[in-house]
């Protein structure tokens, strides 16, 4: 394996603070257990050890020359996860990249420290307490260029450097990568946050085609375009978008659910709105087959914590769980539950009055009783039946209906709270580790 990284090491040269000392996480990380009498067991808790991420990065585009990473580890792979072929083996996605948020004096901007990292693929398998990375395919352009996951255009965050002090570049190829699937001939399907998008790829990495919402441009990305998503989704909320993916076990149909209700006519109708899309999606066309009504939990109950902030409440992951049935999880930062919902074509809302921009009030605003909703049937309190959970659970696969795998986006160890870089520009690391768990429904 590759070494391990450096700890936050930084000597005062300012006004700033150093780091703190953070815990620095290992294979050796306490395992989550399954509360006695609970329903489900625990089979296996995987951390991924330490692994610098110009060295990662380097090893999987060796031609595109070093990066300075800050200190960083490679992280945010639990943003979704897949099955492979091997019983102990999964696919995993990365996100965009590290990022963050600094305050400026025009308020707070959206950070990339390594705005060079390119968007992932991984194949990894479970040895024992351990994820070992057996095989990495780097996302690129027709031309083999890295996509990053820099942001797109004016309707995104703009990017800055890891102080928030100089803006970078937009990137129309780049790609906030959340949701990922693979389909039976070994092509990856991929939802995204920027346009928000579906993004096929191909075995080894390359861009074969994004779908993105009609009326949405995306000029020169270096790979093909298709505008042909239902245009209401480029109302989804800033880092809000397309955020999970299932596959119908023919390939011929995706699942993917915005992360939240979109903010229409404006964001404080999606911060209190129960009702979520979902999209069918011609895996061969890339155009919506079906839209349906996914009614989200309240907040205030869900989770006491979020002190019913609604706004707090999202989907994170989708799978396949049978014919006709969808696994959704809900989460908090906190909390993750699993949902069984059930797909009822008579409930498809596709091309309805909904998806006009111009229809009053907006779905957000009429909430999910203002349409025939699909069922859900609660499956598993992840949260209070498991104890060492990881925050921010963001992937699930489904072996079978008994076997079910959870991963973390551990957000590259990026700290949420108080300072992210000591005076020498090195990361103040959170300790907070990337980590699979295999999980048997009794």
């Amino acid at each position: 394996m590759l070494a391990a990284a450096a700890g936050c090491a930084s000597k005062p040269t300012s006004s700033e603070p150093p780091c703190a000392t953070a815990p620095q996480a290992s294979v050796a990380s306490p395992s989550a257990v399954a509360a006695p009498g609970a329903p489900i067991t625990v089979v296996s808790d995987a951390t991924l050890p330490r692994i610098p991420l110009a060295d990662f990065q380097h090893r999987a585009l060796p031609a595109d020359g070093a990066l300075d990473d800050h200190g960083i580890v490679l992280g945010g792979i639990g943003s979704d996860i897949y099955p492979a072929q091997a019983p102990d083996e999964y696919w995993m996605v990365t996100d965009r990249g590290p990022n963050g948020k600094a305050k400026t004096s025009g308020g707070k901007v959206r950070t990339f420290p390594v705005p060079g990292f390119d968007p992932s693929i991984l194949r990894v398998k479970v040895a024992g307490n351990r994820l070992d990375v057996q095989q990495t395919i780097p996302i690129t352009t027709t031309a083999g260029r890295p996509v990053t996951g820099l942001s797109n255009s004016a309707t995104d965050e703009p990017p800055y450097d890891l102080r928030g002090q100089q803006p970078l570049p937009l990137n129309p190829a780049g790609l906030d990568t959340e949701g990922m699937v693979r389909a039976p001939n070994g092509d990856f399907w991929l939802s995204e946050e920027y346009s928000p998008s579906i993004v096929h790829v191909s075995p080894t990495g390359t861009v074969l085609a994004r779908y993105v919402p009609q009326g949405t441009a995306l000029p020169d990305p270096g790979y093909p375009v298709f505008a042909t998503l239902p245009a209401i989704l480029a109302k989804r909320k800033l880092n809000r978008g397309l955020e999970s993916m299932a596959i119908s076990p023919d390939g011929g149909t995706l699942y993917t659910t915005l992360q939240s209700p979109l903010a229409w006519p404006d964001e404080g109708a999606g911060d209190v709105s129960l009702a979520l899309r979902l999209f069918a999606v011609n895996a061969q066309t890339g155009q919506a087959g079906a839209e349906y009504v996914y009614p989200l939990e309240e907040a205030r109950t869900f989770d006491p914590a979020t002190r019913g902030d609604q706004a707090e409440m999202k989907v994170s992951a989708l799978a396949w769980y049978g014919p006709g049935q969808l696994l959704v999880e809900e989460r908090t930062d906190d909390v993750a539950k699993l949902y069984v919902a059930r797909i009822d074509p008579a409930r498809n809302i596709l091309g309805g009055p909904f998806d006009d921009v111009a229809h009053s009030p907006s779905l957000e605003q009429a909430g999910p009783t203002a349409v025939t909703a699909l069922t859900k049937t609660p499956l598993v309190d992840l949260t209070g039946l498991v104890s060492g959970l990881p925050k921010k659970i963001e992937g699930i696969a489904v072996r079978d209906q008994k076997t079910i795998a959870i991963a973390n986006d551990n957000d590259f160890a990026m700290p949420t709270k108080g300072v992210s870089f000591g005076p020498d520009d090195r990361l103040c690391d959170s300790g907070d580790a990337s980590r699979l768990l295999v999980l048997h429904l009794n």
